[in-house]
C-alpha cells in the first residue's frame, strides 16, 4: 500500500497538471459513472492529501480516493491510450504548457464524490499526518502512551498516525532502537519527540526523492552516489540478512496483518 509520502507527492503533481483547468472525467469501467458525470467538465480547484487519502475539489464537491493495496495512477502527455481493462476513472485536460495531459486510476479501495461534511468525517477519524503543516505530534502520543498495544501495531493504526505504513513503521522503530513489541505506554514524551521529528524528516525526504531511504551514509556499502535498493533500508524486507549495526539476522513475523521486520538485538526493548 502506498505510504503518505507517495500520496503527498501525487497530490502535488496532479495540482500542477490539472488545477485551475476544466477536466474531462470519465469512468471507462463504469463503476464510477455517476460520479464522473457529476465532475465532468468542471474546473479542478485543488488536490491535497492527508495520510493515505487523496482529495480533489471541484467546487462544492470533493473527489475522495483511497488506493488501498492494489490501486494506482498512471499518466502522461498527449492523447491518452485506448481505455482497457478495469479503468475506474480517467482525467483529461489541457496541460500547463498547452499539451494535453491525462491520468488513469485503477483498482482503488475508494473512489467517490463527497460533500464537505463527509470529508470532515474522514479527517476526524485520522491521526496527525507528519507531512501536514502544524500537525499535532502530541495527539498521537496521547493515543500511544495510553495504550498497552504494541507500538508496532499502533504505528500502523491510521487513527493514531496518518500516512505511516509498513516501511516507515519498521525503519522508524529500528532507527530509535525500539522493540515493535514494546507497549505503547512504554514510549515516553522525549522518545516520541525524537521519533516524530525523525519521521517528519524521513517522510519529507520520501516526497523529495520519490522513494524511501532510511539508512545513514555510514551504514551503506557505498557512501557516495545514488543509494541502491540494497542499501536503502535497515530491516524492511531484509529477513535473514545481517543487521547493518550488530550483524544479527533480521527477523520477521506478522503483526496487524502485515509482515513486521526487526533486529532482536538492536531492538531488544
Amino acid at each position: 500500500m502506498p505510504e503518505g509520502h507517495t500520496l503527498f507527492r501525487l497530490a502535488r503533481e496532479q495540482s500542477v497538471l490539472f488545477a485551475g483547468r476544466p477536466v474531462h472525467v470519465t469512468s471507462p469501467q463504469g463503476r464510477f459513472e455517476a460520479g464522473a458525470a457529476l465532475l465532468d467538465g468542471r474546473v479542478l480547484d485543488e488536490v491535497w492529501s492527508y495520510g493515505k487519502h487523496l482529495f480533489a475539489r471541484f467546487g462544492a464537491d470533493v473527489l475522495h480516493v483511497h488506493l488501498g493495496l492494489y490501486g494506482g495512477y498512471t499518466g502522461g502527455t498527449g492523447a491518452p491510450p485506448p481505455a482497457r481493462g478495469a479503468l475506474r476513472m480517467r482525467w483529461v485536460a489541457d496541460g500547463p504548457d498547452g499539451d494535453g495531459v491525462w491520468t488513469d486510476l485503477r483498482g482503488p479501495t475508494a473512489c467517490e464524490v463527497l460533500a464537505d461534511p463527509d470529508v470532515d468525517a474522514i479527517l476526524a477519524r485520522l491521526g496527525p499526518d507528519p507531512l501536514r503543516p502544524r500537525a499535532d505530534a502530541g495527539r498521537a502520543l496521547r493515543r500511544i502512551a495510553g495504550s498497552r498495544t504494541p507500538v508496532g501495531a499502533l504505528l500502523m493504526d491510521q487513527s493514531v498516525l496518518a500516512g505511516v505504513g509498513n516501511v516507515y513503521r519498521a525503519e522508524l522503530l529500528f532507527r530509535h532502537q525500539v522493540s515493535p513489541f514494546r507497549p505503547g505506554r512504554g514510549i515516553g514524551a522525549e522518545l516520541w519527540a525524537r521519533m516524530w521529528a525523525d519521521l517528519v524528516t524521513l517522510m519529507r525526504a520520501g516526497v523529495r526523492m520519490g522513494r524511501i531511504v532510511t539508512t545513514r551514509p555510514e551504514h551503506r556499502s557505498r557512501t557516495r552516489g545514488a543509494v541502491s535498493l540494497e542499501d536503502a533500508r535497515y530491516v524492511y524486507r531484509r529477513t535473514g540478512l545481517p543487521c547493518r549495526i550488530c550483524g544479527t539476522d533480521v527477523r520477521t513475523e506478522v503483526m496487524v496483518g502485515r509482515n513486521l521486520y526487526w533486529c532482536p538485538v538492536c531492538q531488544a526493548t
